[in-house]
């Protein structure tokens, strides 16, 4: 270990001229929804403002990436990737200023899992496991949701090294690619949509389609009237810790398929690929309790969780076959 924090400052002999994939993948995402916006400007509530954000992002970008042509080391190229890292929080919201400007599709969604289990579990889940214990085991299985794969992509940055590039790449890139789908789908999840109809009608079997209701509403985050109060132990430090994060980046979009559960999936993906059984194992039960944390809060269908396993592990394979095949 002090080997390594010693490498952190060596300059590299061989430094990279050009972006790293993960950066290229920001780029790609961001002159994506730039046409996107351009082309739908008279649909968009902010248009200049999202512009704006995507300039930024470009700017701190080059700039990690001038950082890293002045000193090229292992220490600037973790400055890179965290810049990135750190720009997923404000993409997120960013996917409900482009999808609000389509119909909502929740009725369907609702209908499906209906159709499925016979009933919402969204509903039924947390009231009849409504022990404190649960709900702070739940709780916490959902705010593990950073922590999980921030920790994976820092165990590859100091015990295999040579695969951190791809690690990043893989995250990130996966992150796009959920927010691309959130973008062309809008499904709100259970929160958003049972308060907007009424969970009266919910339980009676009927989910009417509200169109376009969250494009003629101005959301607030600190506004809990158009969303349904957090399911759980009020009192419960997990729990107070799961409000903040919500409150902090939630927004009416994203709920099919859940990025918590698929990001949460590729982790454990990369947590195997290590060989330390250690990490996976100790990593497991989060990623087992995010799963059903995601429907016990009532943010995501169960279809939304399950849908997150298999593109997950779908965005997985083709990612890392992507990369080696553009690094090869």
């Amino acid at each position: 270990m002090k080997k390594f924090f010693k490498n952190l400052f060596v300059a590299e002999k061989k430094s990279r001229k050009g972006l790293l994939a993960v950066e290229w993948a920001t780029m790609g995402y961001t002159l994506f929804t730039t046409i996107f916006i351009l082309v739908t400007w008279v649909r968009l509530a902010h248009p200049t403002e999202m512009l704006w954000f995507r300039a930024q992002a470009v700017i701190l970008t080059l700039a990690l990436w001038g950082v890293y042509r002045l000193y090229p080391s292992r220490l600037t190229v973790l400055f890179r990737v965290a810049g990135q890292l750190l720009l997923l929080s404000w993409w997120y919201p960013d996917t409900y200023e482009m999808n609000r400007i389509f119909p909502n599709l929740d009725h369907l969604f609702a209908g499906y899992e209906q159709s499925l289990f016979g009933f919402q579990p969204a509903l039924l889940f947390c009231q009849t496991f409504s022990h404190p214990i649960v709900s702070e085991l739940l709780s916490m299985g959902y705010v593990s949701y950073y922590p999980l794969f921030v920790c994976v992509t820092v165990f590859f940055f100091f015990f295999r090294y040579e695969h951190f590039e791809r690690t990043a790449f893989i995250i990130v890139a996966s992150f796009f690619l959920f927010y691309l789908i959130f973008i062309f789908l809008p499904v709100v999840g259970p929160q958003f949509y049972f308060k907007a109809v009424g969970t009266d009608q919910i339980v009676q079997g009927i989910f009417p389609n509200i169109g376009n209701y969250f494009d003629t509403i101005e959301f607030d985050v600190l506004n809990r009237d158009f969303i349904l109060p957090i399911p759980g132990w009020e009192d419960g430090p997990m729990y107070k810790a799961l409000v903040i994060a919500h409150d902090a980046g939630e927004r009416p979009t994203g709920a099919f398929p859940s990025s918590h559960v698929g990001v949460a999936t590729i982790a454990m993906w990369l947590a195997w690929e290590t060989k330390n059984r250690k990490l996976f194992f100790i990593l497991l039960p989060f990623a087992i309790l995010l799963f059903f944390g995601t429907f016990y809060i009532q943010a995501h269908y169960a279809i939304d969780a399950i849908a997150g396993l298999f593109f997950g592990t779908a965005f997985y394979f083709l990612l890392r076959w992507v990369y080696n095949t553009t690094e090869s």
